[in-house]
């Protein structure tokens, strides 16, 4: 008795966050039109998103946009996290990098808008993928950064005494070292991109929203089934995301924890 009102707590906690998660999902099975009232397991919705043509345009529009925006962003995040930690190491520069992830995304949505029109972008699915590609190099660069604090450098000095140059020792001993992070970085700067909402609001074309622009337009007048359908598959992606996330740091740290071993 003492331990189940130990836990209790814990438990309301999960029930609190989960509860409406497992709600869209079971509506989601739903046979019925009326997304509140259960009629019956069916799987009906899920064939009818292929058929939606909003719909598929808004996937088209938010893979590409999330796919480019993850490039971006595991390219000049990981340089930004070797620069901030290796060759020009400064709290002010921190605070740079920092601040497009944790500033308000209305803040960073609003700036962009007003940056894009001082300088004559227009707005369209590129437009959305820089905007996207902005927090996401802070999120890699934050990730990275832990990995590279973590790493032995004796790797790279013996490289260096060996002769190889700056470029070619971080090419062959620093990014290897790094590319769990550097995938574990990617999946978070991929799933960000894949359902945010207000910065690609304030950045997308009418003719071109993405994915949550799309749903946020539906649900305006009313949840219907096709919508917690599609919520329950982009709930699955962020699942496997998060779990490939998982497994890739589990990795990381037997493989440290190995070489370590190794070196004793």
């Amino acid at each position: 008795m003492k331990q189940f009102t130990r836990t209790l707590p814990l438990w309301l906690l999960y029930a609190f966050l989960y509860l409406p998660i497992i709600v869209v999902v079971l509506m989601s099975f739903n046979a019925s039109k009326n997304p509140f009232v259960w009629s019956g397991f069916s799987l009906k919705w899920y064939p009818e998103l292929l058929k939606d043509p909003d719909i598929m345009g808004g996937l088209r529009t938010t893979l590409i946009v999330a796919t480019g925006a993850t490039i971006i962003s595991v390219m000049l995040g990981t340089l930004l996290a070797f620069a901030l930690e290796r060759v020009l190491p400064s709290r002010a520069l921190d605070a740079a990098a920092t601040a497009p992830a944790v500033m308000p995304d209305i803040v960073l949505a609003i700036g962009l808008l007003a940056f894009y029109t001082l300088v004559g972008i227009t707005l369209s699915a590129v437009s959305v993928m820089l905007a996207h590609a902005v927090f996401g190099i802070a999120f890699v660069a934050a990730v990275v950064r832990v990995r590279l604090a973590g790493m032995d450098r004796s790797l790279e000095e013996a490289s260096r005494d060996l002769g190889a140059s700056a470029m070619r020792t971080f090419a062959k001993v620093t990014l290897p070292g790094l590319r769990p992070a550097i995938i574990a970085g990617a999946l978070l700067a991929f799933t960000l991109s894949l359902d945010e909402f207000t910065v690609a609001f304030f950045t997308a074309s009418p003719a071109d929203p993405t994915l949550p622009v799309v749903i946020y337009s539906r649900v305006r007048f009313g949840v219907t089934p096709q919508i917690n359908a599609l919520a329950t598959l982009l709930l699955l992606v962020s699942f496997l995301a998060v779990i490939l996330v998982q497994r890739t740091s589990r990795l990381s740290d037997t493989l440290s924890g190995e070489r370590a071993e190794g070196k004793a």
